[in-house]
């Protein structure tokens, strides 16, 4: 009677442990889901956003990167909580990379169209006048040939630049050519001020 008795309990006690591991097993099943899913979604997040994100704000691209890897890190090591809460994070971190690329873009364009505005001008202007200082017999107070010969070169040099700021926008990049136009600018400014040309004030900032 008491091998039985003893048998009995053994055999609740692994009744017992059979059912926990499959309530284990059927809350570690239900978590998995969700956490795949999710996963699938950050992926899809960051796909949308990250060809823009990478030219406006590549700096950020990596964060949302790494967060994802950790999240599918998780995943892998089957704790599909950590995975779940992991990879909404980044779905809305995403969302935000989507956000800050779009508002950087948006900057960019605005100085880009400005520059657009007044750099080819400024061009021209010094090109009117290097051209009448050329033909002038004398050269006003404050000017000789050397400074004439670097306002010529100068000139050279802006319209390189602006050359390859256009090239630049026209291939869509945008940051490049901003770069590219502001360094156009500046020299227009360093030429104009160079021949005591007056420097537009948006252009002198």
């Amino acid at each position: 009677m008491r091998r039985t008795s003893g048998n009995g309990k053994i055999t609740a006690i692994g009744v017992a442990l059979a059912m926990a591991a499959l309530v284990f097993t059927a809350c570690e099943s239900a978590d998995k889901a969700p956490a795949a899913a999710a996963l699938t979604t950050a992926q899809t997040a960051i796909d949308a956003v990250k060809a823009e994100a990478m030219k406006y704000v590549p700096d950020q691209v990596k964060s949302v990167e790494d967060a994802l890897a950790t999240a599918k890190a998780s995943f892998e090591q089957k704790d599909y909580k950590a995975a779940l809460a992991g990879a909404q994070d980044v779905a809305a971190k995403a969302k935000e990379l989507g956000t800050a690329a779009a508002t950087k873009k948006a900057e960019l364009t605005k100085t880009w169209e400005e520059f657009s505005a007044g750099v080819p001008k400024m061009a021209e202007a010094i090109k009117r006048r290097v051209d009448i200082l050329s033909k002038s017999k004398k050269l006003p107070v404050g000017l000789d040939k050397a400074k004439l010969d670097d306002a010529k070169t100068g000139l050279a040099s802006l319209n390189e630049s602006w050359t390859q700021a256009s090239d630049a926008f026209k291939a869509g990049n945008m940051t490049d050519a901003v770069a590219k136009a502001t360094a156009a600018k500046d020299k227009a400014v360093q030429v104009m001020t160079a021949l005591n040309m007056t420097v537009p004030q948006a252009a002198a900032k």
